[in-house]
């Protein structure tokens, strides 16, 4: 009888405690003045009924709000690749099963464990290189509606700060991120994460004496964010279902508070378990794959390497100009021995495959190629030294023996977009071509800012079908108009950009090589310069530009 009777009082407390649950109402929590908070608990659809929102503050949910995708799994995944290596993500994937089967916390406390361990936090970068692209791509249009109609927001987020920050605050503009923090023992993360207490008392620190409106609005995702201390100080809470998730769109790029135009990384695919676990079985045919391909473009001649490359799964697609050649110049001149093309950077092969566009030889002219790259490389390759006198001279001389092939962005840009040409070559030659190239990849990116440059290539042969696009445009010319009081040779250089630019259907920028690196890398693109990356250069919406200067 006494066994029954605990049987009974035990169902009964669990039937209270259940009933306790499904009631979020019934909840409150201790803010930092210890005092009880009861807050009005809504469905999410009744938040746009509510007027005068754009005097409230809002604190949400991120993964709730924002991230139509439930699964963390991919943004640890990219963590664990582009931070910690090829092991390590192998490890993350294995443990994977286990971590579904354990409880939400336990589960994020392995992966941040495993891709966070022995990594060294001053150099940690992932977060505002690698992640805001695919965070920005897993954004709910709706969600971010009902975000943008508040004067001021918190963002909460379950991911570690060092995750989410750049994110929040450099691409959609949140003036205050919260994430779990983690430990750091003699410059190092032990893949520990503090408690969730201490966590919200860095808020306390960034608001100081700005505290929040005394009516603050907060939108939920889960009961987990419920619990959070920062949601004591809500008034009303808005819960989002799942339901109601899967039935928002993508938050087109257009829509964007300020651009996407750099990242890094060398996984073009979002790491889902599926899409990982077919990335891991095609790395071995892909790495036997790249060297076949490397072999049959450094030994055959173009016309046996080309048909034998297209059966391995590369395409090259080429256009010529249709009309026929136009010049900005109305004076002759004596003409050069080469011709200059100039074309956009957006893999180191860009001149080889111009090369083979063309079917003939050509020099290209580098700034910061590997000596690996160098030794490999199907065509000449010159190095220059960033001197302007010096590098005028040697350009001059290579035309002299031929043609010459330049790309003046000095860097690589994967997104739609043209940085600024340097203008020397506005004054080598009247034998000016401008060349739009493009790419298509599949799995990984042939071009990186922080990682190892002697592996690019290997990285694009390594796609199952990689796709290059060369279309030569119509001539114009450069150094008659710079010397005989024309156009300007910076001039000349955002005709070439423009009509680059229009050819790719992309936007012109006044972003530099030197503004690349220090977003993405910390540095100025050279082996020991030190940057600072606080101050985001890339989001300023005045580098995103026409042709004025």
């Amino acid at each position: 009888m006494a066994g029954k009777a605990s049987l009974r009082d035990l169902f009964f407390f669990s039937r209270i405690v259940l009933r306790r649950l499904r009631n979020p109402r019934s909840l409150w929590r201790k803010g930092g003045n210890s005092q009880t908070t009861q807050f009005k608990f809504q469905k999410y659809i009744s938040l746009s009924c509510k007027p005068q929102l754009s005097s409230q503050t809002l604190i949400f949910d991120v993964e709730g709000l924002l991230l139509r995708s439930p699964s963390l799994f991919p943004y640890f995944m990219l963590v664990a690749f582009e931070g910690g290596g090829l092991l390590r993500s192998l490890i993350l994937f294995l443990l994977y099963p286990f971590v579904c089967m354990v409880s939400q916390e336990m589960g994020l406390k392995i992966m941040v464990f495993v891709c966070f361990f022995g990594i060294k936090a001053e150099s940690f970068r992932v977060g505002r290189a690698v992640l805001p692209k695919y965070l920005l791509n897993d954004v709910g249009l709706e969600g971010f509606e009902a975000l943008m109609k508040f004067q001021r927001n918190v963002g909460v987020s379950a991911l570690p700060r060092v995750m989410i920050e750049g994110f929040l605050r450099d691409y959609l503009g949140i003036e205050f991120a919260v994430g779990r923090e983690l430990v750091v023992f003699r410059g190092y993360f032990l893949g520990l994460m503090e408690d969730k207490e201490k966590t919200s008392l860095v808020l306390e620190k960034m608001l100081g004496e700005d505290k929040p409106s005394s009516h603050v609005v907060g939108i939920a995702g889960s009961n987990k964010h419920l619990h959070h201390l920062l949601f004591s100080q809500c008034k009303e809470i808005y819960w989002v279902n799942e339901a109601e998730k899967r039935s928002w769109s993508h938050l087109p790029k257009e829509n964007y508070p300020k651009p996407l135009i750099f990242h890094d990384g060398r996984l073009a695919f979002r790491p889902t378990p599926q899409a990982t676990l077919a990335a891991f079985m095609w790395f071995p045919m892909g790495l036997l794959l790249a060297i076949i391909r490397t072999v049959a473009g450094l030994l055959l001649p173009y016309n046996i390497s080309g048909p034998i490359l297209a059966l391995t799964g590369m395409r090259r697609r080429q256009t010529k100009p249709k009309s026929s050649p136009t010049t900005v110049s109305v004076i002759p001149t004596r003409k050069a021995k080469g011709t200059l093309y100039v074309c956009n950077h957006r893999t180191l092969l860009d001149p080889v495959y111009l090369s083979a566009a063309l079917n003939k030889p050509l020099t290209a002219v580098t700034y910061s190629l590997s000596r690996v790259s160098e030794l490999l490389s199907p065509i000449k390759t010159v190095r220059l030294t960033r001197d302007r006198e010096r590098d005028a001279e040697t350009m001059k001389k290579m035309l002299g023996r031929g043609d010459l092939v330049v790309c003046p962005e000095g860097t690589t840009c994967r997104e739609p977009y043209l940085l600024r040409f340097s203008p020397l070559f506005a004054e080598m030659s009247d034998e000016i071509v401008p060349v739009a190239m493009d790419v298509e990849v599949s799995m990984f990116y042939g071009t990186t800012a922080a990682g190892l440059k002697c592996l690019d290539p290997l990285f694009f042969l390594m796609n199952p079908f990689p796709t290059y696009k060369v279309r030569l445009l119509d001539k114009v010319s450069g150094s008659s108009t710079c010397c005989d009081g024309g156009p300007s040779r910076f001039d000349v250089a955002n005709h070439v950009q423009r009509r680059i630019g229009q050819a790719l259907g992309f936007q012109c920028t006044k972003l530099t090589r030197k503004d690349k690196y220090l977003i993405l890398a910390g540095n100025e693109g050279m082996v020991a310069a030190v940057g600072n990356i606080n101050k985001p250069i890339h989001q300023r919406s005045d580098l995103v530009c026409s042709h004025e200067s």
